[in-house]
C-alpha cells in the first residue's frame, strides 16, 4: 500500500481551502474542528484502482468511515444529500407543498429529536463511528467550495440513526402517502398500507444464489449478489482497517456500511422481504371535552398528540403547515377506515438496526453472523449467506414480532383487543430459515421461501401463515429451474445461471394468444399478412431475452397491453403478485381481445420504428447524460442495446425500461445495479459490474466505463487484495488533497 505523506505547504494549502469554503458553502466551522479533521485525513488513505473504485484505509474503523464518507460525497455528493433529506423529512423544503405528507410520514415514525437522544446513549465505538460519518461529510463540504448543498449544508452525527437498514425509508415507504394526507386533512381515503402492489414492485426486487461446496467446481462455496434497485442507487467501495474490517461491496450513498457483500470470510445478500414485520391497528376514538381517547379493552386511554411546523419551498420563500400527530400505544396515527383510525406499529429501533448493519460486515463466518442477527435490526430484508468454511444459508426476514396466529394479519386487527398486541419478537431460531440444504443451492427472488432450495426447503406447515405471507413469482420459478439443471458451478457458470435467458412468464402467457389466434377471429388473422406473420415469429420464438429478437419486442408490448387492459377490471384494491395477474389476464380478457391487443402492437410498432419486425435492443436501451438522479433521455444521442428486461416476466438479469417525452425507444432506470459472484476459498475470488460506472459526472473516465460491461453481463475481476490493488493504481491520496 502506498501512501502520501503531505507537506506543510500541502496542509496549509487545504487549511486555507477549508477556510475560503466556510464563507463559500454558509458553513460554521472553528479551528478546533479544522485541526480534528486534518489530522483524521492524513491517518486515511484512498486508493482509486483503474475502475475508480475507491479501497480506503486506516487504523480505525472510524479512520475508514471518514474516508468513506468524503469518497462518496466526491463520487456523488448529490445523492448523499438527497438521502439524507429524505430520511430526515425535509424533501419540503426542496420540492415544495408536494412533499410535505413525505415529510410528515418520516417525522411519525422518527424525528430528529429521538435520533438526537439515541446518539447521546449510544456505545463508545458506535458513537465514533456516527461521529466519523459527520466529520467525513463535512470535511468533504469545506474543501469543496465550489459545491452547492441543497439544503444540508452539515451533516449531524445522529443522521444514520435515521437511516439504519439500507433502503430509503425502509418499511415506512410502504405507508401510504395518500391516505396519510386523507386523513390528516380529514377526508375519506380508499388506500390500504401498501402503496405498491407486489406486481409494481417486481423490478425493485433483488436475487440471491448460494451455491454449497458440494455442487462447486473447487468444493467452495458460492455467492451470487444481485440487487435490483433505481440505477446508481449504490456505490461499489472496499472498507479496510487494522482493527480488522475488511469488506468489500455496495454501499447505499451516505451509509457508512456495506449493505450487499463480503468479507474474507463471508458473504451475505438482502433481497426485499414481504415477511409481515408491521401492522395495522384499528383505533376506536372517543371524545371527551378537548381530549382523545381510544378503546382498549374495558379502559379508555388518553391519545397522545404531538405538534410539529414544516417548512415547504415556495414561490415567495419559505412556508410552514402546523400538523398535530397523534400516537397510541400501537403508534402514530397513519389513516382512517370506517369511522376508525388506524395506527401502524413497526420495528422502531434505530441503534440496533445500525448496528446489526454494521457488526455483520465484521462476521467471521455463520455463527458470529447469527449472533450479530439477534439484534432483530433488520425488518426489510431477507438473507442469503454464504462462508469460506462451506456453509450456505437463508432466514426469511429477522425482526419478526410474534403474534396470535387466531387473526389474519394481512388486514387491519381491533386494536381495541388485547390479545392483538404483539408479544414480544420471534427469536431468530424461530424463524423460517434453512442451512447447508441437501440440494447444495439456495435461491430468493423476493418470492416465497418455501421454494428456496427445491425439495430441501422450509416446510409451510411448521411456521404461522404471517411469517411468510410471500407469494411465488417468475423469477423464483426460473430460479429453481436453472439451479436445479446443474450439478457442478463455478463462477463462469454461476455468471450464466444469473443471466438465464428465459423470460417464463411467457410460458403462461402465450398459450392463450396464440390459441386465440386460431380460435378467433381466424379469418381476419389470416387476412392480414402481418398479423399471421407475427402470430408464427411467437409460436416459434424461444422464449428467451435478447438484442436480435423480434419474438420478444411483439410478446412483451402485447403482454404489456393485455395486462394493462385486465388490471383495468380489477376490484378497487385488488393486488396482485405477478403469477396471479397473468392468471388474472387470462381469465378476464377475451380471445379477441387478445388478438386485437397483438394487432395494435404491430400498428404501434410500425408508427414507432418503421417495421413491426423491430429487435428488442433497438428499443430497449442503456443511456447515461447527466449524471442526475432525474435522468433525462434523449433517442438522438448514443445509447447502449440491453437485451434483458423487466423482472416481471421472469427475467433474472432485471431491466425495467420505459418510453419518456420525446422518446420512442425504452430506457432503463430500474434493474441490475451493483452485481457480483464470490467464491470463498482459503483467498476470496470475486467480479462484480455496476450500472454505469463509480462517477456521477459526465465527461469523467469513470461514468460510463462500466455500461459495455453491464448491457452484455458481463463482470471484471474484485481487486480484494493489496497485491491485486497495487497492480490497477489509478491513484492515491489522503482525503482533501488535491
Amino acid at each position: 500500500m502506498t501512501h502520501f505523506i503531505p507537506t506543510t505547504t500541502t496542509f496549509l494549502f487545504s487549511l486555507l481551502l477549508v477556510l475560503s469554503a466556510n464563507s463559500a458553502n454558509g458553513q460554521s466551522v472553528n479551528k478546533a474542528e479544522i485541526a480534528r479533521w486534518q489530522q483524521r485525513a492524513k491517518q486515511v488513505t484512498i486508493t482509486r484502482d483503474t475502475w475508480g473504485v475507491p479501497h480506503i484505509y486506516g487504523k480505525t474503523d472510524a479512520d475508514v468511515v471518514f474516508g468513506l464518507l468524503f469518497a462518496q460525497c466526491e463520487d456523488d455528493f448529490g445523492r448523499v444529500e438527497e438521502n439524507y433529506i429524505t430520511s430526515v423529512g425535509r424533501l419540503a423544503e426542496i420540492e415544495g407543498e408536494s412533499a410535505l405528507y413525505h415529510d410528515l410520514r418520516a417525522r411519525l415514525f422518527m424525528d430528529t429529536t429521538q435520533a438526537a437522544a439515541i446518539y447521546k446513549k449510544s456505545p463508545l465505538w458506535m458513537k465514533q463511528l456516527l461521529n466519523a460519518f459527520a466529520d467525513g461529510a463535512n470535511y468533504y463540504l469545506y474543501t469543496h467550495p465550489d459545491v452547492k448543498p441543497k439544503l444540508l449544508t452539515r451533516f449531524q452525527p445522529w443522521m444514520p440513526l435515521m437511516f439504519s437498514e439500507g433502503s430509503i425509508g425502509g418499511n415506512i415507504s410502504v405507508v401510504s402517502i395518500e391516505r396519510l394526507k386523507a386523513f390528516y386533512e380529514q377526508r375519506k381515503s380508499t388506500s390500504s398500507l401498501h402503496t405498491v402492489d407486489h406486481y409494481e414492485r417486481e423490478s425493485l426486487g433483488s436475487n440471491g444464489f448460494a451455491i454449497a461446496p458440494a455442487k462447486s467446481a473447487t468444493k467452495n462455496a458460492l455467492l451470487l449478489i444481485n440487487p435490483h434497485t433505481s440505477f446508481y442507487f449504490r456505490s461499489e467501495v472496499h472498507m479496510i482497517s487494522e482493527a480488522g474490517l475488511n469488506t468489500y461491496g455496495a454501499v447505499t450513498w451516505g451509509q457508512f456500511f456495506v449493505y450487499q457483500g463480503f468479507n474474507e470470510n463471508c458473504g451475505w445478500m438482502h433481497t426485499t422481504s414481504y415477511a409481515d414485520s408491521m401492522d395495522e391497528y384499528l383505533e376506536t376514538i372517543e371524545k371527551k371535552g378537548n381530549a382523545l381517547f381510544y378503546k382498549y379493552g374495558t379502559a379508555l386511554k388518553p391519545v397522545r398528540t404531538q405538534k410539529v411546523r414544516l417548512p415547504y419551498k415556495s414561490g415567495t420563500g419559505v412556508q410552514y403547515k402546523d400538523f398535530t400527530m397523534y400516537f397510541t400505544q400501537h403508534g402514530p396515527i397513519a389513516g382512517g377506515q370506517d369511522g376508525k383510525w388506524i395506527a401502524i406499529d413497526m420495528m422502531n429501533t434505530p441503534l440496533n438496526a445500525l448496528s446489526q448493519s454494521y457488526l455483520r460486515t465484521k462476521a467471521s463466518g455463520y455463527e458470529r453472523y447469527k449472533e450479530v442477527m439477534k439484534l432483530n435490526g433488520n425488518a426489510s430484508n431477507n438473507t442469503i449467506f454464504a462462508d469460506r468454511n462451506g456453509t450456505i444459508a437463508y432466514w426469511h426476514g429477522n425482526f419478526m414480532p410474534r403474534r396470535n396466529p387466531k387473526f389474519d394479519w394481512e388486514e387491519p386487527v381491533d386494536g381495541s383487543n388485547p390479545e392483538t398486541d404483539w408479544q414480544g419478537l420471534h427469536p431468530v431460531d424461530e424463524i423460517v430459515q434453512v442451512r447447508n440444504p441437501a440440494t447444495g443451492w439456495i435461491q430468493n427472488c423476493n418470492a416465497t421461501p418455501f421454494t428456496v432450495s427445491g425439495s430441501s426447503s422450509p416446510d409451510r406447515s411448521k411456521y404461522p401463515a404471517y411469517m411468510a405471507p410471500d407469494a411465488e413469482n417468475y423469477r423464483g420459478l426460473n430460479a429453481v429451474r436453472v439451479l436445479s439443471s446443474k450439478s457442478v458451478y463455478t463462477l463462469d457458470t454461476l455468471i450464466a445461471a444469473a443471466n438465464d435467458p428465459r423470460l417464463r412468464a411467457f410460458d403462461d402467457l402465450l398459450p392463450p394468444l396464440l390459441t386465440a389466434c386460431q380460435s378467433v377471429s381466424g379469418e381476419a388473422v389470416n387476412q392480414s399478412k402481418d398479423l399471421a406473420e407475427a402470430v408464427q415469429v411467437l409460436a416459434s420464438w424461444d422464449k428467451s431475452y435478447g438484442i436480435n429478437s423480434v419474438g420478444q419486442t411483439l410478446a412483451i408490448l402485447w403482454g404489456e397491453k393485455i395486462q394493462r387492459l385486465a388490471r383495468s377490471r380489477a376490484a378497487a384494491g385488488e393486488r396482485f403478485d405477478d403469477l396471479s395477474l397473468t392468471a388474472f389476464t387470462i381469465k378476464n380478457t377475451t380471445p379477441q381481445e387478445k388478438v386485437t391487443a397483438l394487432a395494435d402492437v404491430l400498428t404501434d410498432l410500425s408508427r414507432d420504428f418503421g417495421t413491426w419486425k423491430t429487435p428488442w435492443g433497438n428499443m430497449n436501451r442503456y443511456q447515461r447524460l447527466t449524471g442526475k438522479t432525474q435522468e433525462i433521455y434523449d433517442d438522438q444521442k448514443p445509447s447502449i442495446p440491453v437485451g434483458f428486461t423487466s423482472s416481471a416476466w421472469g427475467s433474472l438479469a432485471a431491466f425495467a425500461a420505459r418510453t419518456y417525452p420525446g422518446t420512442k425507444k425504452r430506457y432503463g432506470s430500474v434493474g441490475n445495479s451493483f452485481v457480483a459472484v464470490v467464491e470463498f476459498g482459503k483467498r476470496v475470488t470475486a467480479r462484480s459490474v455496476v450500472t454505469g460506472g463509480q462517477s456521477s459526472r459526465p465527461g469523467t473516465t469513470h461514468f460510463t466505463d462500466q455500461a459495455p460491461l453491464y448491457c452484455e453481463g458481463k463482470f471484471k475481476d474484485v481487486l480484494f487484495y493489496p497485491e491485486d490493488i497495487q497492480k490497477h493504481v489509478e491513484k492515491t491520496y489522503h482525503p482533501g488533497e488535491k
